[in-house]
Protein backbone atom coordinates (compact mmCIF):
# COMPACT_ATOMS: atom_id res chain seq x y z
CA UNK A 1 0.00 0.00 0.00
CA UNK A 2 1.51 3.31 -1.08
CA UNK A 3 1.69 6.03 1.57
CA UNK A 4 2.82 9.63 1.94
CA UNK A 5 4.89 10.99 4.81
CA UNK A 6 6.18 14.36 5.89
CA UNK A 7 9.92 14.54 6.53
CA UNK A 8 11.60 17.56 8.08
CA UNK A 9 15.36 17.91 8.00
CA UNK A 10 15.77 19.97 11.15
CA UNK A 11 17.95 23.08 11.58
CA UNK A 12 20.90 21.02 12.87
CA UNK A 13 20.89 18.87 9.71
CA UNK A 14 20.82 21.99 7.53
CA UNK A 15 23.55 23.77 9.55
CA UNK A 16 25.79 20.71 9.43
CA UNK A 17 25.48 20.27 5.66
CA UNK A 18 23.71 16.90 5.87
CA UNK A 19 20.85 17.64 3.45
CA UNK A 20 22.42 15.75 0.55
CA UNK A 21 23.42 12.76 2.68
CA UNK A 22 19.95 12.38 4.22
CA UNK A 23 18.03 13.02 1.00
CA UNK A 24 20.35 10.55 -0.76
CA UNK A 25 19.47 7.85 1.75
CA UNK A 26 15.78 8.46 1.11
CA UNK A 27 16.23 8.49 -2.68
CA UNK A 28 18.22 5.25 -2.68
CA UNK A 29 15.39 3.34 -0.99
CA UNK A 30 13.76 1.31 -3.76
CA UNK A 31 10.17 2.29 -4.39
CA UNK A 32 10.29 5.63 -2.58
CA UNK A 33 10.20 8.99 -4.28
CA UNK A 34 10.28 12.60 -3.23
CA UNK A 35 7.05 14.30 -4.35
CA UNK A 36 7.91 17.77 -2.98
CA UNK A 37 10.84 19.46 -1.27
CA UNK A 38 11.25 22.99 0.04
CA UNK A 39 13.74 24.92 2.17
CA UNK A 40 11.89 27.15 4.62
CA UNK A 41 12.10 28.84 7.99
CA UNK A 42 9.18 27.85 10.21
CA UNK A 43 7.25 30.47 12.11
CA UNK A 44 5.93 29.93 15.60
CA UNK A 45 2.30 29.46 14.52
CA UNK A 46 3.22 26.51 12.26
CA UNK A 47 5.38 24.99 15.00
CA UNK A 48 2.62 25.39 17.59
CA UNK A 49 0.24 23.49 15.32
CA UNK A 50 2.81 20.84 14.45
CA UNK A 51 3.84 20.18 18.07
CA UNK A 52 0.44 20.95 19.66
CA UNK A 53 0.19 17.57 21.42
CA UNK A 54 3.33 18.44 23.41
CA UNK A 55 2.14 21.76 24.89
CA UNK A 56 2.89 21.83 28.62
CA UNK A 57 5.64 19.23 28.45
CA UNK A 58 9.08 20.36 29.65
CA UNK A 59 10.69 19.94 26.23
CA UNK A 60 8.01 21.90 24.31
CA UNK A 61 9.47 25.43 24.47
CA UNK A 62 13.08 24.38 23.81
CA UNK A 63 11.85 22.27 20.87
CA UNK A 64 9.87 25.13 19.33
CA UNK A 65 12.83 27.49 19.81
CA UNK A 66 15.21 24.99 18.22
CA UNK A 67 12.94 24.35 15.24
CA UNK A 68 12.61 28.13 14.66
CA UNK A 69 16.40 28.67 14.97
CA UNK A 70 17.15 28.19 11.27
CA UNK A 71 15.86 26.82 8.01
CA UNK A 72 14.51 23.29 7.62
CA UNK A 73 14.00 21.18 4.52
CA UNK A 74 10.44 19.90 4.28
CA UNK A 75 9.78 16.90 2.06
CA UNK A 76 6.85 14.78 0.96
CA UNK A 77 8.03 11.21 0.49
CA UNK A 78 5.82 8.60 -1.18
CA UNK A 79 6.09 4.84 -1.41
CA UNK A 80 5.30 1.43 -0.03
CA UNK A 81 5.27 1.39 3.79
CA UNK A 82 7.12 4.70 3.70
CA UNK A 83 5.91 5.82 7.15
CA UNK A 84 7.30 2.78 8.95
CA UNK A 85 10.38 2.72 6.74
CA UNK A 86 11.29 6.36 7.31
CA UNK A 87 10.96 5.93 11.06
CA UNK A 88 13.39 3.01 10.88
CA UNK A 89 15.77 4.94 8.61
CA UNK A 90 15.71 7.89 11.05
CA UNK A 91 16.30 5.73 14.14
CA UNK A 92 15.08 6.35 17.70
CA UNK A 93 14.77 9.93 18.98
CA UNK A 94 17.76 9.39 21.27
CA UNK A 95 20.74 9.26 18.90
CA UNK A 96 22.81 7.31 21.44
CA UNK A 97 20.21 4.51 21.32
CA UNK A 98 20.00 4.64 17.51
CA UNK A 99 21.69 1.85 15.57
CA UNK A 100 24.60 2.54 13.25
CA UNK A 101 23.26 2.90 9.73
CA UNK A 102 20.29 4.99 10.85
CA UNK A 103 20.43 8.75 10.31
CA UNK A 104 20.44 9.52 14.02
CA UNK A 105 22.81 6.65 14.78
CA UNK A 106 25.33 7.90 12.23
CA UNK A 107 25.05 11.67 12.71
CA UNK A 108 23.17 12.47 15.95
CA UNK A 109 24.49 13.19 19.41
CA UNK A 110 21.73 14.79 21.53
CA UNK A 111 18.00 14.16 21.84
CA UNK A 112 16.76 17.71 21.22
CA UNK A 113 18.78 18.19 18.04
CA UNK A 114 18.11 14.89 16.33
CA UNK A 115 18.32 15.88 12.66
CA UNK A 116 15.04 14.56 11.24
CA UNK A 117 11.30 14.30 11.76
CA UNK A 118 9.18 11.70 9.98
CA UNK A 119 5.44 11.21 10.42
CA UNK A 120 4.67 8.42 12.89
CA UNK A 121 1.31 7.24 11.50
CA UNK A 122 -1.02 7.70 8.54
CA UNK A 123 -3.17 10.03 10.66
CA UNK A 124 -0.17 12.16 11.63
CA UNK A 125 1.06 12.20 8.05
CA UNK A 126 -2.30 13.45 6.79
CA UNK A 127 -2.43 16.22 9.43
CA UNK A 128 1.22 17.23 8.92
CA UNK A 129 1.04 17.23 5.12
CA UNK A 130 -1.99 19.55 5.21
CA UNK A 131 -0.02 21.92 7.46
CA UNK A 132 3.25 21.92 5.48
CA UNK A 133 2.06 21.22 1.91
CA UNK A 134 -1.62 22.21 1.77
CA UNK A 135 -1.67 22.11 -2.05
CA UNK A 136 -0.67 18.44 -2.12
CA UNK A 137 -2.78 17.03 0.71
Amino acid sequence: MSQRSLVLLKPDAVRRGLIGEIVGRIERKAGWQIAAMELRTLDRSVLEQHYGEHVGKPFYEPLVEFMASGPVVALVVEGERVIEGLRTLAGPTDPIAAAPGSIRGDFGSIVRENLIHASDSEESAERELKLFFPGLA
